[in-house]
């Protein structure tokens, strides 16, 4: 029974996190070193670290979820009956292609400016965005 005890009490102790000191000197020659054990015979800070953030992705993947949806009611929507004779129309397959390569660049446009980018290239890729925006609203949304 006390074998039990101990085992437990073992485990409790395994789960909690972990911490560890951090220490923060400057050498002589004026570099800045950080280690888990003070410098001998050196002056040196004890860093504390904040708590790490965490970001909820459920509420992410929830309102692509959301976008997804959106886009497809419009598609759905704006998509001429199959029967239709217009839908077998040779311009209206390449207007069909035109508004899918818009719709590719502005996704590639939003990944690129998701990735990061320096101001200027940050504020031409948005230009590029509202505009070909522009274009793909009034060519195969509102037409």
């Amino acid at each position: 029974m006390p074998w039990k005890l101990a085992a437990s009490l073992l485990m409790v102790a395994l789960a909690l996190p972990a911490t560890a000191e951090i220490y923060r000197w400057t050498d002589a020659r004026g570099s800045i070193h950080f280690s888990d054990t003070p410098p001998p015979r050196q002056e040196h800070d004890q860093v504390t670290l904040p708590p790490p953030v965490t970001v909820p992705m459920s509420e992410n993947i929830r309102q692509v979820d959301k976008v997804r949806q959106s886009r497809a009611q419009v598609s759905r929507l704006l998509a001429p009956d199959s029967g239709d004779r217009y839908a077998q129309s040779r311009e209206h397959q390449e207007k069909l292609k035109l508004c899918q390569g818009y719709r590719k660049q502005l996704d590639r446009i939003q990944g690129q400016l998701r990735a990061g980018y320096s101001n200027d290239r940050g504020n031409s890729l948005r230009q590029k965005r509202r505009k070909l925006s522009q274009r793909y609203s009034r060519e195969c949304v509102l037409d």
